[in-house]
């Protein structure tokens, strides 16, 4: 599997196990609750991909090798479907920094370090400010 379809999925399968919780895979079973996963799933589960340990927090590269951010954020949407990283661009700690909304699917793995094809610190600026909701 290439780094980039290794990124995707690993993205994938993490959304789908956020989801778990509110998605019944197995059949219910009268007056019980499935929480959680089966024994035989755990060793699934455990050799996945981690977001905390692979993706968050990561630098972010553009193909000449300059970092242009870090992964501060996934978003997995409402229709339990990874579609964006937020990317923490600029700023020098923390102060002035813009977060922006990458589409996951622009993102390569080349050499073990994630990368932004055509990416720069000001081309991420110049991108619409990435706010969350107000609840």
């Amino acid at each position: 599997m290439t780094g980039h379809k290794t990124l995707k999925m690993g993205l994938i399968a993490a959304a789908l196990i956020a989801g778990a919780a509110s998605t019944s895979w197995a059949q219910p079973v009268a007056g019980t609750t499935t929480l959680g996963v089966a024994a035989t799933e755990v060793q699934a589960v455990a050799t996945g991909w981690s977001l905390k340990k692979s993706v968050l927090g990561k630098s972010v590269y553009n193909e000449e090798g300059k970092s242009v951010g870090k992964i501060d954020d996934v978003i997995v949407a409402p229709d339990k479907a990874v579609s964006y990283a937020i990317i923490g661009a600029g700023g020098f700690l923390g102060m002035g920094k813009h977060d922006v909304a990458i589409p996951v699917n622009q993102f390569r793995v080349e050499n073990n370090k994630i990368t932004l094809p055509g990416a720069t610190k000001d081309a991420l600026k110049a991108l619409p400010k990435f706010e969350y909701a107000k609840k």
